[in-house]
């Protein structure tokens, strides 16, 4: 037993890069969306990311946090499951939204009691439903309630809960709950809504919500989520991009390596109201709702797929980002050239990492760009430095590996590599991903982990 380490420590180590931080949100909502754009659980990758955040649970009138869709528990459930197949997945709940367009925090903060209650609940929903950590979206601390108590209730939720976190894990002898935060990019937002020195150190990350910058409750284009500003811009405009969003959370104390940048796999529509078609041009509302999203304003990338086959794509190179135009719609968007340009930007301020909004809005079945399941997602995972993924589809001009096929038929789970015993094959639906044991060790059918030889 000497010998032997933790399971924690040896079982089914993935070589994906451990600097960063891939976090990926999914929402309940996009079950509802009709034929191929239906999105459970089911439809996650669970080598994509490094954390998957389900979005969204809300805050009850008892102040305990609570379910919304009839069926939240079964896609919890299915999420979990995920960490069978890749045992180092990180899941989290988000809790936040609004009710009647007020957030449920609001009446939770209030009182030391109800926050008690709120904290308790919490603990004992994500452990019973196997959740890796609870992740904030309070959108705003001030929006609803008085600016300075909400900033300051919104310190004080982030400390009970970090500590009660830490206490639960020490009497519990578990690993500690991951708490986290989606928060604002707008620089008037962030002052009024947090103490940021004091929120950092008991936050495990903060995505920071870098689109919806512009969209069509203006009246001339802008784009959704982009790296600098444009000529176009004046005034408070100068401040609506990735760089003096992300620059404002650093120059108030936010420590980088907490930072998440936001990466939106959807754009922000408008319906042009001249002849004009580039970034400023006069609009009117939105262009007309996407076929699957259903939402007016905004299309996911699968339909921006859709929509580009026949538009004109043009590049804004002061921005690092697309837009494309047909007829009276136009659209701005992340495409895989503005995600390489985010994530060299990312690295250079040394963020933690990056946060997708969301899984769901991706081509994530592959139906509709012609480049394979989630396309965006892939590609940022390989920009940011992740090992590529093994395929079951092999490029036009090369020799198909046969260990590509060393899953097929097989029910999912762990094999043993007989050519070499210091790697181990996991099968997931269909696909075989080869994964390598810790220095030193071998992979030991019996247990289905990594020991000593």
């Amino acid at each position: 037993m000497a010998r032997l380490l933790t399971a924690l420590g040896v079982l089914l180590t993935l070589h994906m890069a451990s600097s960063n931080k891939l976090v990926c949100h999914m929402t309940n909502w996009a079950q509802y969306r009709p034929s191929v754009a239906k999105f459970t659980a089911d439809n996650i990758d669970p080598f994509l990311c490094t954390h998957v955040i389900y979005a969204l649970a809300t805050i009850n009138s008892f102040n305990q946090l609570s379910p919304i869709e009839w069926n939240d528990e079964q896609q919890y459930q299915r999420l979990s499951s995920l960490k069978s197949v890749n045992p180092v997945l990180k899941t989290l709940l988000s809790v936040g939204g609004t009710v009647n367009g007020v957030s449920p925090f609001i009446a939770m903060v209030a009182k030391p009691e109800s926050r008690a209650v709120f904290i308790k609940s919490a603990i004992s929903f994500l452990r019973t439903h196997n959740f890796d950590g609870l992740n904030l979206a309070w959108e705003y601390p001030g929006h609803n309630g008085s600016p300075q108590e909400d900033k300051e209730r919104f310190t004080l939720l982030v400390t009970e809960l970090s500590v009660a976190f830490e206490e639960d894990a020490r009497e519990n002898r578990k690993t500690p709950l991951l708490l986290s935060a989606n928060v604002a990019s707008f620089r008037p937002t962030i002052d009024r809504a947090y103490e940021v020195n004091k929120i950092s150190p008991y936050l495990d990350f903060m995505n920071v919500m870098t689109y919806d910058f512009h969209g069509h409750w203006e009246p001339a284009t802008g784009h959704n989520s982009p790296l600098y500003p444009s000529s176009a811009d004046s005034g408070s405009h100068s401040h609506h991009n990735i760089n003096s969003s992300v620059s404002h959370w650093l120059s108030l104390g936010a420590p980088a390596e907490k930072l998440l940048l936001g990466f939106p796999t959807y754009g922000r529509t408008y319906h042009l109201s001249s002849a004009a078609t580039g970034l400023g041009a006069p609009a009117n509302g939105p262009a007309e709702a996407g076929p699957y999203t259903r939402t007016a304003g905004f299309w996911a990338f699968y339909e921006i797929c859709d929509f580009t086959s026949s538009a004109t794509v043009e590049w804004i190179s002061e921005q690092e980002v697309p837009y494309a135009t047909y007829g009276s719609s136009w659209v701005g968007y992340d495409d895989k050239r503005s995600y390489s340009s985010k994530v060299q930007w990312m690295t250079a301020h040394n963020l933690g990492g990056a946060h997708v909004w969301t899984l769901d809005m991706d081509d994530f079945g592959g139906s509709f760009c012609s480049a394979g399941p989630y396309p965006l997602v892939n590609h940022l995972r390989m920009s940011m430095g992740f090992p590529p993924k093994p395929t079951t589809t092999p490029g036009p001009t090369t020799t198909r590996d046969p260990m590509v096929d060393f899953c097929r038929g097989r029910p999912d789970g762990l094999y043993e590599n007989l050519a070499d015993k210091t790697t181990y094959f996991q099968c997931f639906q269909g696909n075989t991903y080869l994964h390598r044991c810790q220095p030193g060790l071998i992979y030991w059918d019996s247990c289905k982990c990594c020991n000593w030889p």
